[in-house]
């Protein structure tokens, strides 16, 4: 099973996900078995005009894919019906599987996932053989990263081991109060235009899900890759968290004035997949955000928790950020503005010394009237 996530370009000149799937009618003309000398292919084609192909190469011991082409025709209307560009537009993407043993059947249940050129392809549910010997299909499988076990087996209760329920009556365990979501971890994620790093963040990721119960999900800075495009007056960041997170910020810059130009972030996108068999469980987008406003040049940061509101059902909530989306020198952040949060916590403090001054001089000003009082009083009395 495979499906795709593609982020085109509208009449308007705004961006839009569109997600598409292979649906019921799929052909697989031009596929061919391969041979010592000749690359094995898979083509299928489906839909309006969309096909996808990827070929196989071998050892004398291992078979792996080599390249992926995908070809989607923004003249479906009903998966593109804004789009700007009209045709067939084609990428092509070298494929990641490990090499796999002549005569095994690659099998990956969960989901992997390929990025390139505003495209994320999503596959689950794999099994393939390429390169079979005799018509005969193997009996070993080789298994993908994604399907590696992560739990302890269930124990199947038997005889030996099945325990038999107490009959003493015990009193019932205190409540504990849950605990509350710990806030996630920083991340630090980059992207390099040739060998110039050209964007730089920093931040902790946390989405609230509004459902029939509310769903808080730390995106994990270990499992999560970064990639985008770098430009002059626009800059995208596309965050994978496992291959079923992807959210993906969209910053442009404008003239404040003749003189003074600033960035800020224009767009968010998020997509949810369920991990097991690569649905769409939630898609959110919002346009329109004109957030994290900063000089072009200088980083954005702020401490404190912020909230993005990309959709009715979806809240973004950000930690220690810190961003620089272009104008990036020597690979570190430039000098920071900070957000209004973080400068509230910078005047409060000299407004409560101040206060605390001010109430001292009150306190000293009243004793030395009360002395002065008593004095007076001493010299009448004389």
């Amino acid at each position: 099973m495979m499906s795709f996530s593609i982020k085109y370009e509208t009449n308007s000149s705004d961006y839009k996900n569109a997600t598409l799937s292979l649906g019921s009618n799929v052909t697989h003309n031009g596929s061919t078995c391969g041979n010592d000398a000749q690359a094995a292919l898979l083509a299928i084609q489906f839909g309006e005009g969309h096909s996808w192909s990827v070929n196989f190469t071998k050892t004398n011991e291992t078979y792996q894919s080599d390249f992926i082409t995908f070809t989607y025709n923004t003249n479906d209307a009903a998966v593109f019906p804004d789009a700007k560009r009209k045709g067939p537009i084609t990428i092509v993407v070298k494929d990641t599987m490990r090499p796999v043993q002549l005569n095994n059947v690659f099998v990956c249940h969960n989901t992997d996932s390929v990025e390139a050129e505003n495209v994320t392809q999503i596959f689950w549910n794999v099994t393939l053989q390429a390169f079979v010997q005799n018509g005969t299909i193997g009996k070993k499988e080789s298994r993908c990263d994604a399907d590696a076990p992560t739990s302890a087996p269930t124990v199947v209760p038997t005889a030996a081991n099945k325990t038999t329920p107490s009959t003493t009556t015990l009193s019932p365990a205190p409540t504990s109060t849950p605990k509350p979501m710990e806030n996630p971890v920083t991340g630090n994620y980059s992207l390099k235009s040739g060998n110039t790093t050209c964007l730089l963040a920093s931040v902790g990721l946390q989405l609230n899900v509004s459902q029939d119960k509310p769903l808080l999900i730390n995106i994990n800075p270990k499992t999560t890759s970064a990639s985008g495009t770098c430009g002059n007056t626009s800059a995208t960041l596309r965050l994978n968290d496992g291959n079923s997170r992807f959210i993906d910020f969209i910053f442009v810059v404008r003239n404040a004035s003749a003189s003074v130009r600033r960035f800020s972030l224009k767009e968010v996108n998020v997509t949810l997949l369920d991990h097991v068999n690569g649905s769409v469980i939630l898609s959110a987008d919002n346009n329109n955000i004109s957030k994290w406003d900063a000089t072009l040049g200088v980083s954005y940061m702020c401490q404190k928790e912020q909230t993005l509101e990309i959709s009715e059902k979806l809240e973004i909530n950000t930690f220690n950020l810190r961003i620089q989306p272009f104008l990036v020198k020597e690979n570190k952040f430039s000098i920071a503005q900070e957000c209004s949060l973080d400068d509230d916590d910078t005047i409060l403090v000299p407004v409560v010394v101040g206060a605390a001054l001010a109430g001292l001089i009150v306190i000293i000003v009243i004793a030395y009237i009360i002395g002065r009082r008593k004095s007076y009083a001493g010299y009448q009395t004389l």
